[in-house]
């Protein structure tokens, strides 16, 4: 397919159905969010924990399909009370009317809009940008690293990226289904009689079936029509192992500084053997990613920060950093160290995998005070007051498990308090 057909079809798909489907009027009752683009989260990984949103700060939308990172970055810039701006760039005019009437039902005035390709952001909005968002897009292109390498031209040299691509393993059926979609001819017709025909091959999928079979995929039951085309008649779909999203990112001149949830990529929360643990710890991250991603089988994408790779020293906020501040996100630090206090136990699902790790009460006080304003410093004195039986040591590794608990699991990040 050439790039020209690829905008084509693209184009026709997302004029007739925008995705994700969305319907402005819920913004008065929901505000959806997610990774990456959290901005506590970015912080964590770009930044190291230190950028100031009282000041400037350019961030792209490639790709923003009807507007959940263009709305969750533009309203959380605008919550710092700073001067950030978001721009959106789309293909589809029906995606961006959706996306621009959910900003005005939130009465955001820090976005600006764009109709067109990624590949012609050099002639659209040159930027440069600090942060770029670009999630579910840079697969579908027929040449994915020229599309990274044009993102890399107007990115800072020091920002970085917020990417989401596929995963092949998390997906398994879904190419199986999309080949057998393929060989009944139905590519050349109209996309409403194409999603027609492929509901009707779901209905007759033997119980055998690996999409029947996979309980990780659920956009074709779930998101209606356009989860179903997205899912299993998109026209260009190509998805990535950890090595091969590596050498992708590599090509661009970028690197990978954090897989998210980390916790997904950790082979040593899944291998028990000490031996075997041994083995693994010798790995550089990268192929621990890897064998993680083998190990449990259930990552259907890559959500991953990316930076450029003459970059060293200040990219990932360090734990140890005594001025940085623990944050949580999803969590209410009070509330959720009362609810640990009572179970002694946090529970979590990544994936598919349920995952269990005990909390100490001395934890609980240290969660407690994690409302990102106290920095690691500040909760030092903080706890040894309010415990006495706590020692410096004894807060380091108190503190230490914990941040690496929540932050692994993705619901605690660093920051400037």
């Amino acid at each position: 397919m050439t790039a020209s057909d690829s905008v084509e079809a693209l184009s026709e798909q997302y004029e007739t159905f925008p995705y994700p489907p969305r319907n402005p009027a819920d913004e008065a009752q929901r505000f959806v969010t997610g990774s990456p683009s959290q901005l506590a989260e970015l912080n964590h990984y770009v930044f190291g924990g230190r950028r100031d949103f009282s000041k400037p700060f350019q961030a792209l939308v490639a790709g923003g399909g009807t507007g959940d990172a263009a709305i969750m970055l533009a309203q959380q810039l605008a919550d710092t009370g700073g001067p950030g701006e978001v721009t959106y760039l789309d293909l589809s005019q029906a995606s961006r009317d959706i996306a621009e009437s959910r900003a005005k039902a939130r009465g955001l005035k820090n976005i600006i809009f764009h109709s067109g390709s990624l590949l012609d952001i050099a002639t659209i909005a040159p930027g440069p940008y600090d942060y770029i968002d670009c999630c579910g897009v840079l697969h579908h292109l027929p040449e994915p690293a020229e599309g990274l390498r044009t993102l890399r031209r107007v990115l800072v040299d020091d920002g970085g990226m917020g990417l989401m691509v596929y995963a092949p393993y998390g997906r398994t059926g879904v190419y199986q289904a999309q080949s057998m979609l393929r060989s009944l001819g139905i590519a050349d017709e109209q996309p409403v009689n194409r999603v027609e025909t492929a509901r009707s091959l779901l209905e007759d999928l033997p119980p055998t079936n690996w999409l029947k079979r996979n309980p990780l995929v659920g956009d074709h039951l779930n998101e209606g029509d356009a989860g179903l085309f997205d899912l299993l008649l998109h026209s260009q779909d190509r998805a990535y192992t950890v090595p091969e999203l590596g050498a992708y990112v590599s090509s661009a001149g970028m690197k990978v500084v954090a897989f998210i949830a980390p916790f997904a990529y950790d082979p040593s929360l899944y291998i028990k053997n000490p031996k075997l643990l041994n083995r693994l710890n010798t790995l550089p991250w990268m192929e621990r990613c890897a064998f993680s991603e083998m190990l449990t089988g259930g990552l259907k994408t890559h959500i991953f920060y990316a930076v450029n790779e003459a970059r060293t020293g200040g990219v990932t906020a360090k734990v140890g950093d005594p001025k940085l501040a623990p944050v949580l996100v999803g969590l209410d630090a009070k509330q959720a160290a009362a609810a640990l206090r009572k179970s002694g136990q946090l529970n979590a699902e990544l994936e598919g995998l349920k995952l269990s790790f005990p909390i100490s009460d001395t934890e609980c006080t240290i969660l407690s005070l994690m409302t990102g304003t106290q920095t690691r410093q500040d909760m030092v004195s903080l706890v040894t007051v309010l415990r006495a039986d706590m020692t410096p040591e004894n807060f380091d590794a108190a503190y230490d498990r914990l941040f690496g608990i929540l932050n692994g699991l993705n619901l605690a990040f660093l920051q400037t308090p």
